[in-house]
């Protein structure tokens, strides 16, 4: 299971089109994605509530506790909202130790109202715990202790029983619609493969829950049999991280193919890098090179899985090596490459791209003390390692090969023997 978050437009848009296939009713939710491409002469054309309306604007960027700093414009009218965003639309704000631009917004109705609810639903090990309370919103911290858990083990429903501690006290005329409404968002909740909903607070309108402010996670492993109820989804970077244009080609290279390509850089000035085949496998190398303390040092994180066509690992090859290589500063540096035992992924196929890319870079590997360490097992891999063999001979690069009957936190330990040793 992958948690990935999600913006809360895209919340109460996947809430909004499911609710009504799950239960047969409709939730009147509004709501308008604002960024720096919207137009506000002509988002009314798609959205002619915003005339009709006052207004709520609030950004839309995987934070909490917005209402607090500040960031919450209420009862406002289009052009007032129009003003709100263009004062912050791209400007730097600090939460919870993260800095970053604020580059999208929410826009809702403004719904005036007593009661705040409180709901949470969370995606365990065994099952999922659910938690709610009468006293929601932004003091919801202040009042914990009125939050009530009740655990559901994988497989079973909510039924009434199991949804009597959360509800017992609510008034007798708004308990059934609560407790109804628990049990669609509930039933959501699993058929989407959330694995974390929180509204806080959610209200009632006419006597009909409606969620005020919504915060989501999806399984993304689940992508491949959720494409159409998902629709557009968006996984967003979190607060504060902004893509190098390195990592953004390598992005656009994931999203295109159908296998898996991640780089991520940690370091620039790093001496150690990896280029892992396998999302266990790169978790490990890199928690492995932290756990010896030498986690400063560690370049990026990266992993390639899914078979990826050889002129895609070419391609993302030449990203790592040359982030890996830029700046050579008389240090010495070390290339991981490998992983663990292939299930089907054809390893000498994806070496031949990594091959190609490593006899372009031969002149700035040299120039940056690169020793190349490579490690893999799986379908082709006598074969694979050596193609890699033969390579360090012919570029006179030093690239040492083992198959699987080393261990991948051994190669770790060499990588970094190599750069602390004496020169």
């Amino acid at each position: 299971m992958a948690r990935k978050k999600i913006r809360e437009y895209d919340s109460k848009r996947l809430l909004k089109e499911h609710f009504k296939r799950l239960s047969g009713q409709d939730l009147p939710i509004k709501s308008a994605q604002v960024t720096e491409s919207t137009d506000f002469n002509e988002l009314p054309e798609k959205e002619p509530w915003l005339l009709s309306s006052k207004l709520v604007v609030k950004p839309d960027m995987l934070f909490g506790k917005r209402g607090k700093s500040g960031l919450v414009a209420l009862n406002l009218d289009l052009a007032e909202v129009a003003s709100f965003v263009k004062e912050r639309l791209g400007k730097e704000v600090e939460m919870s130790g993260c800095k970053g631009p604020i580059t999208t917004f929410i826009v809702e109705p403004f719904i005036p109202h007593n009661e705040e609810f409180y709901l949470n639903i969370v995606s365990e090990r065994l099952g999922n715990s659910i938690s709610f309370s009468e006293c929601g919103g932004i003091e919801i911290e202040e009042n914990w202790d009125k939050v009530k858990t009740v655990f559901m083990p994988t497989g079973l429903s909510l039924t009434s029983e199991s949804i009597a501690p959360l509800v017992a006290t609510l008034p007798l005329e708004i308990r059934g619609e609560v407790e109804e409404f628990l049990k669609v968002i509930y039933t959501l909740f699993q058929d989407l493969d959330f694995t974390f909903l929180e509204m806080n607070p959610f209200t009632l309108v006419n006597g009909k829950p409606y969620p005020l402010d919504m915060r989501g996670e999806l399984d993304d492993t689940a992508a491949f049999k959720n494409f159409k109820k998902w629709g557009n989804i968006e996984f967003p970077l979190p607060f504060g991280r902004v893509m190098s244009s390195t990592e953004a080609f390598i992005h656009g290279l994931d999203e295109k193919t159908s296998a898996s390509l991640k780089f991520t850089v940690l370091n620039p000035k790093g001496r150690i890098w990896t280029m892992v085949a396998g999302g266990g496998a790169s978790v490990i190398y890199a928690d492995t090179v932290g756990d010896l303390g030498y986690a400063p040092e560690l370049g990026n994180y990266a992993e390639y899985s899914g078979a990826p066509k050889e002129d895609e690992v070419l391609q993302y090859a030449r990203v790592v090596i040359d982030c890996a290589t830029s700046n050579p500063d008389d240090q010495k540096r070390a290339l991981v490459i490998g992983g663990g035992i292939a299930n089907f992924t054809d390893v000498a196929a994806t070496f031949s791209g990594i091959i190609r890319a490593l006899k372009e870079k031969e002149q700035k590997l040299k120039e940056a003390k690169m020793h190349i360490y490579v490690r893999r097992g799986g379908p082709n891999y006598q074969s694979g390692l050596a193609k890699m063999r033969a390579l360090g001979e012919e570029i006179g690069i030093p690239i040492e090969v083992y198959g699987p009957e080393a261990t991948m936190t051994g190669i770790c330990k060499q990588a970094i023997q190599y750069i602390t040793a004496a020169a």
